[in-house]
């Protein structure tokens, strides 16, 4: 991460607070028994405070290191393909995570290519509910004894409760959007 951007985001947040907080620079400046002029530089990103200094602001500010640091940053929303990130097995098989931070927050949506002939590794009981709809090609869905066919413009959806696995009986890669909560890829 660039420092100069740390350092302006640092200022940016201090002073959004102030404001928060109704204190003006010379306020927040005794209360820290520093001086105006180095809160008003912090504030514009031209000095950066030691740790120490930072941690005296931020407990002045009233909120936490954790809060402090969050990222609040622009919700991405859309996703695009060169957002993907992708994982190519030994069989080759592909798996594409449509929306790379997914992990955390409560599904998790990706992109699964299964080779023909070839099979996902089997998925061991967990919480949660898994969610498919095929988009190209056929699958056979294990869960647990039980198999189910499943083509082309149609969907499944299951506890993920028992041993799971996907394979491709086809001739053809078969492509499917799988959905999982919690995330669990």
């Amino acid at each position: 991460m660039d420092a100069e951007k740390v350092t302006n985001d640092i200022g940016r947040k201090l002073k959004d607070l102030r404001k928060q907080n109704g204190l003006t620079q010379q306020e927040l400046a005794d209360r820290a028994e520093l001086t105006k002029g180095f809160i008003s530089q912090l504030e514009r990103g031209q000095v950066t405070p030691s740790v120490v200094t930072l941690m005296d602001l931020i407990e002045i500010l009233g909120t936490t290191p954790s809060d402090f640091f969050k990222d609040t940053g622009h919700e991405q929303i859309v996703f695009r393909e060169q957002d993907y990130f992708e994982k190519v097995d030994d069989a080759g098989n592909v798996t594409e995570w449509v929306v790379p931070s997914a992990q955390s927050n409560q599904m998790e949506p990706v992109l699964v290519t299964v080779k023909p002939h070839e099979s996902l590794p089997v998925d061991e009981p967990h919480n949660g509910e898994e969610f498919g709809y095929v988009l190209s090609g056929r699958l056979n869905l294990y869960r647990g004894e039980t198999r189910y066919d499943v083509k082309a413009g149609e969907s499944f959806y299951y506890e993920a409760d028992r041993p799971h696995r996907i394979e491709n009986p086809g001739s053809r890669p078969a492509r499917f959007l799988w959905i999982s909560t919690p995330p669990s890829f």
